[in-house]
């Protein structure tokens, strides 16, 4: 365990729900585990006890990437700890493939709605039927235009032309609207969903008042931050900006709510991780503001961030998230914007 994730509390330990299998966290809330197919091998998924016109079945929150290996679980998750009962509802934190990849083969099954933002749903739709500006391909001159020119590596990511829509084979047709404070009753508790951004649209985390408990989804994170990037689709973004004013909408919680996130163990300790969550990104920031006493374009701070070998999938995420550091630097002041006769956009200190 590392310094940081010592200072949480974890109530469960080191157990983890063994695939195609649930842990209870409290009544009625149970918590499984899928795999990815990532350096990040997991998401934690959310099942709770519902009823709706007179069915007792399940509502879920977040639905695993569209592998064949989580569909495998799933199957064996329907007759064992569901006890063959239904999904009623099917939610959804964000349209990211690992949290929407099977929402469509699980609501056509079950003939169950989808209840997730209008921002996450349309970006969904979007990426799922991998329109231009928001497909891989479409991401190339973003990446050239701040410094990438590794031929080998521009080649991997124009390969990754069908990744979203490979993991997200459909996304439901309809969907019913979750907004900032509304109330929805699961069962026998009551949810506020509290909306962030910055890490995706218009991101859903749901917190039950009564409990004290926060499904955080990617918003907060025990052991790693989550991913703030600037995309293609929007290049003139200031995401770690959003992000980080995002994080107040939690500071009225209790510091021992217990926080179910998408990823690693649930933990107490919300204000404790969200004081390190805004002390790591102004680590960042410090750094990237001392090396632009130099001209540095978003490739060039890449090395800084991230010390480890990157593969094209890692890289895009590691130089959108350089990208939003410089970004947030430039939009306060602290940076002048240039771009190179050879096209390059890069940064320095005013």
């Amino acid at each position: 365990m590392n310094p940081l994730e010592a200072q949480l509390s974890y109530p469960f330990g080191d157990a983890i729900p063994p695939l195609g299998t649930v842990t209870d966290v409290a009544p009625g809330l149970s918590w499984l585990r899928m795999p990815l197919p990532f350096a990040l091998d997991h998401i934690n998924l959310w099942l709770l006890d519902d009823a709706a016109e007179g069915k007792r079945g399940w509502s879920l929150v977040d639905c695993g990437a569209g592998t064949d290996a989580t569909r495998a679980a799933w199957e064996q998750l329907f007759t064992d700890a569901m006890e063959n009962r239904p999904l009623l509802r099917v939610f959804a934190t964000h349209c990211h493939p690992d949290h929407v990849g099977l929402s469509g083969w699980l609501c056509d099954r079950f003939d169950a709605p989808f209840w997730i933002s209008t921002g996450e749903f349309g970006f969904a739709r979007m990426m799922a039927a991998a329109l231009p500006g928001v497909d891989g391909p479409s991401a190339i001159p973003h990446f050239q235009r701040h410094g990438l020119v590794d031929a080998g590596m521009l080649e991997q990511m124009q390969s990754r032309k069908n990744y979203y829509p490979s993991l997200v084979p459909a996304v439901p047709a309809a969907y019913t609207r979750l907004q900032d404070g509304q109330r929805v009753v699961i069962g026998a508790r009551e949810w506020r969903v509290i909306t962030g951004f910055g890490h995706s649209p218009e991101h859903v985390s749901l917190y039950d008042e009564q409990d004290r408990i926060l499904i955080s989804g990617d918003m907060v994170l025990p052991r790693i931050s989550t991913n703030v990037s600037v995309f293609a689709v929007e290049p003139e973004g200031n995401p770690l900006q959003l992000y980080l004013d995002s994080l107040d909408k939690f500071a009225d919680l209790p510091d021992d709510t217990l926080v179910l996130p998408a990823h690693g163990k649930p933990f107490r300790g919300l204000h404790t991780r969200i004081a390190q969550l805004r002390a790591h990104h102004a680590a960042r920031l410090d750094e990237v503001r001392a090396v632009c006493a130099e001209t540095k374009s978003a490739v060039d701070i890449v090395p800084l961030m991230f010390k480890r070998q990157l593969d094209a999938h890692q890289l895009s995420f590691a130089i959108g998230e350089a990208l939003a550091h410089l970004h947030y630097l430039w939009y306060n002041g602290n940076l002048a914007r240039v771009t190179g006769d050879d096209g390059i956009v890069r940064f320095k200190l005013t």
